[in-house]
């Protein structure tokens, strides 16, 4: 007997032991009750019988535990099957140019509602919504202005892993500009799915902004190209106007024939960067009659105007493959410039221009004049060491860590991110990725950290983790340095792109390691920045501070107050977080708009105040595509054995997750074994058997 729903089933097996064994405890069991009750007098027959069945039943339960036989139990548990329902709650499927959209809209969220009713208890039925990720419940609203259909099929996947999917419900436009193709990840999904063909595939009149390339940074009285992909759906014969105002003030327009019902056309804008800051541009298109939505008519991006950019010097003996790994990953951020020469050009270079000097192998004193520079000098320094490094000379310039080697050998080391690396943050991905990467080259021996040195990757010899730095900094001495122990960056530049097809992990790790060592903590003892100046609609805006004593040490003691102004006049008011030894502010999401901050705090009778800007841009996505996209639906449903319908059919659904023989409860089995003497009862069984006999014998007067 088992709970609801559940059956168990009970029986005996055998471990190491014979079950041969079994009709030996039942002899011994009955020749033991046999000398026991064949003589008594005082007994009557048909009583010492009932003793003799008491006693034998005892001693053959005692002779059998001595066995240690197996308890087999075997329980059956029905899974009824899952459907799970998926609703997009994105703004696009709200465009729909029917009668009154909402409340076709609303009644058809109603009709879905009413599949859990309708496929009763033999189901069991959970109902998601999602936009830019997956949500509980089904929802009318349909205000989400990013769309990721893969995502929200991922997570779907991952939070019923090893579940019995019966069936999966997809209504939605088809209609995605997030993440990958849908129908990638719906494969992984090894059920039916049904979609629900929600939208209008009938091109309508319109014009739109369907894409804007452009580099977020620029140099001050440089060039640089703005790229607009302008489309046009239904209006052929009609002119395109197209305008570009910088901060209000336009600089470009172009006038445009549209000669097709389905026209695109990339119209490659040069601009000129002529003043210095976060520039604010605005691309229009001039509305046609008839048109569907002029909410697609207009982009904004922002572009920040730089004086110059930081420069580097990258100093090296011998040429090495990782010279230019630096290079490109320092140089993908178009605000870094770097200069690769041999110590024997150093001479012929004015090194006050440069804002950092990495060397590559090399100590700097090989350089008379770069050992002078150095050392009268607060330049930030980045070393690498590798086969070919004077670790003596190294260990007498740098305080950042020593490396003690007799040998002079190599040895293969892996990257392992520490936990409580307190200047900067890499993400998620990148962490994970560099712990994947190939063994870089580092010197065998016995290593050291200074004082002051903070260690962001640390060596894994094989599989052993250790405390020996192979990504290390050091903030002291009014200066800032870098250590990194080990050559091989090549092996990881070519392992990110064959694994992931991009250098993102090591372009963010060398960016964040300059963008650190430049940053102008030795003349700024407050700073306060944001992680970039523009953000989406709807995204939180994070805000960092550091505040540093007289001594240039990092502190987080006192409070920093901040206070945010909109355009419009409106404040906000924050306290900073404390971090390891930094700040950090969360200011949520922000209406759209530009916003200034003034952030103050005191350090002893010291007050510090520090200013910023950004922007909080709209997002127009969902807007850029108004035709849905049934054919994406259709493959879905294909591809799975499922179908797909129209809105007014969801009441079909029912009976098509009920005809398909696929869909049906599993039943698990789970096997457990135990010790028969494990089982408590028995020994209760064997107590009450010589109690009763005992009893018995006493009220008998044979005890």
């Amino acid at each position: 007997m088992g709970l609801p729903g559940m059956l168990f089933l009970f029986n005996i097996t055998w471990g190491s032991v014979s079950a041969w064994w079994l009709p030996a405890c039942v002899v011994a069991a009955l020749l033991y009750g046999w000398v026991m009750y064949r003589q008594p007098i005082n007994l009557s027959k048909n009583f010492r019988y009932a003793l003799f069945v008491l006693r034998a039943v005892a001693v053959f339960i005692i002779t059998l535990l001595l066995l240690s036989p197996l308890v087999k139990s075997v329980r059956y548990k029905p899974e009824k099957p899952l459907v799970l329902v998926l609703q997009d709650n994105s703004r696009s499927v709200s465009l729909t140019p029917n009668l009154p959209p909402q409340d076709v809209l609303k009644s058809f969220v109603n009709s879905l509602k009413k599949l859990k009713a309708d496929l009763g208890e033999e189901y069991e039925v959970r109902e998601f919504h999602f936009d830019s990720g997956l949500r509980d419940g089904l929802l009318d609203k349909f205000d989400g202005r990013k769309t990721d259909i893969s995502a929200a099929l991922k997570q779907l996947n991952e939070r019923f892993a090893n579940r019995n999917i019966g069936a999966v419900v997809l209504a939605t436009d088809g209609l995605y500009n997030r993440g990958a193709d849908p129908q990638y990840e719906a494969r992984d999904i090894k059920s039916p799915f049904y979609t629900v063909a929600l939208g209008d595939t009938t091109p309508r009149r319109d014009l739109l902004i369907a894409n804007v390339n452009y580099n977020k940074t620029a140099f001050l009285g440089n060039d640089f190209m703005v790229e607009i992909l302008a489309e046009a759906y239904q209006s052929n014969g009609e002119r395109m106007r197209v305008n570009l105002a910088e901060d209000g003030r336009q600089v470009h327009t172009q006038t445009i024939a549209i000669t097709d019902n389905n026209f695109r056309k990339l119209l490659p804008v040069r601009l000129t960067a002529g003043k210095k800051g976060l520039r604010k541009f605005t691309i229009s298109i001039s509305p046609v009659a008839n048109e569907l939505t002029t909410a697609n008519n207009s982009e904004t991006i922002y572009v920040e105007v730089l004086d110059a950019r930081q420069k580097t010097l990258l100093v090296y003996e011998h040429v090495h493959p990782d010279i230019g790994v630096l290079r490109s990953a320092i140089q993908s951020n178009r605000n870094y410039e770097v200069k690769t020469v041999t110590v024997n050009d150093v001479s012929t270079l004015k090194l006050g221009d440069y804002g950092l000097i990495i060397l590559y192998q090399t100590s700097g004193n090989s350089s008379a004049t770069l050992k002078k520079f150095l050392n009268s000098a607060r330049v930030p320094v980045w070393y690498t060491v590798g086969a070919q490094t004077d670790l003596g000379a190294f260990n007498s310039v740098q305080k950042v860590s020593a490396v003690s080697s007799s040998t002079g050998n190599v040895q293969e080391v892996f990257a392992l991110p520490a936990a409580d690396f307190p200047a900067f943050t890499l993400s998620d991905s990148t962490r994970d990725k560099l712990t994947k990467m190939p063994p870089l080259q580092a010197p065998f021996g016995t290593y050291s950290t200074g004082a002051s040195t903070s260690i962001l990757l640390k060596q894994k010899i094989g599989s052993v983790p250790t405390s020996y730095p192979l990504l290390a900094f050091n903030d002291s001495d009014k200066r800032r340095m870098a250590v990194l122990m080990g050559e091989g960056l090549w092996r990881w530049q070519l392992a990110e792109f064959n694994t992931y097809g991009s250098h993102t992990a090591i372009n963010e790790l060398m960016g964040q390691t300059v963008q650190y060592l430049t940053a102008n903590a030795g003349k700024e003892q407050f700073r306060v920045y944001t992680n970039r100046a523009v953000f989406d609609e709807g995204e939180n805006v994070v805000l960092n501070a550091e505040l540093y004593n007289d001594a240039l040490q990092q502190v987080n003691t006192p409070d920093i107050k901040l206070e945010l102004q909109s355009q419009a006049g409106k404040r906000y008011n924050y306290l900073f977080t404390r971090t390891n030894r930094a700040y950090t502010l969360e200011a949520a999401a922000l209406p759209v708009g530009e916003y200034t901050y003034k952030a103050a705090t005191k350090l002893g009778q010291k007050v510090f105040t520090a200013t910023g800007i950004f922007t909080v841009k709209p997002l127009n996505m969902e807007e850029r595509q108004t035709a849905a996209n049934h054919g994406l639906l259709r493959d879905i449903a294909r591809q799975s054995g499922g179908a797909m319908l129209l809105p007014v059919e969801v009441s079909k659904l029912a009976d098509l997750i009920r005809k398909n023989d696929n869909i049906k409860t599993v039943v698990y089995e789970d096997k457990r074994y135990s010790d028969l003497v494990d089982i408590k009862w028995v020994f209760g069984m064997i107590l009450i058997l010589l109690s009763a006999e005992w009893f018995l014998r006493k009220r008998e007067g044979e005890v």
